[in-house]
């Protein structure tokens, strides 16, 4: 009914057949081999004050702007410094503005500092806005302020018909 149990039983005699333990690491010749070590977050891409970018600009790691930019741009953390210019859609996690954006900013976290300058809609998780900061425009907090269906829906006016859908009277 009961069998005894293999724990107390001496290890395998010298004449069973035992298998030889698989090694640690196989080596690797032809220098192929990378040790897996956690990759350290690189460093936020800045844009010197003497440059002015044509163009939008797309990344997953952190942009700090110093320069001027003409066009969009999209990053992790986006960082406009006190002498930098944007002209263009900023779109990010965090938005941090000491300098001056003409357009529209989107992002889960926005700080307007006292130095910064915007002038276009801001649509948002959380915002921050310093004393002294010039701020123009609308601000709107959406749970998802960086969905791509971010605009707003059509609001019926008084008449009770949605701007752009009146049919011509003949």
């Amino acid at each position: 009914m009961f069998s005894k149990s293999k724990i107390n039983e001496p290890g395998p005699k010298a004449t069973e057949p035992t298998q030889a333990p698989a090694p640690m690491s196989t080596p690797v010749t032809g220098g192929d081999y990378k040790p897996t070590t956690p990759k350290a977050k690189p460093p936020a891409s800045i844009l010197s004050a003497d440059l002015l970018v044509t163009g939008n600009m797309k990344t997953t790691g952190d942009i700090q702007i110093e320069g001027q930019v003409d066009g969009d741009i999209r990053a992790h953390l986006l960082t406009i410094g006190e002498g930098a210019t944007v002209k263009g859609e900023v779109m990010a996690d965090d938005v941090v503005i000491h300098g001056r954006i003409i357009g529209r900013v989107r992002g889960l976290k926005v700080r307007l500092t006292s130095t910064a300058r915007v002038e276009g809609d801001i649509i948002h998780k959380t915002i921050a806005i310093e004393s002294g900061a010039h701020f123009e425009g609308s601000v709107q907090r959406q749970d998802d302020p960086l969905s791509a269906s971010g605009g707003r829906a059509k609001m019926p006016t008084s008449s009770g018909v949605t701007p752009g859908t009146e049919t011509p009277k003949s």
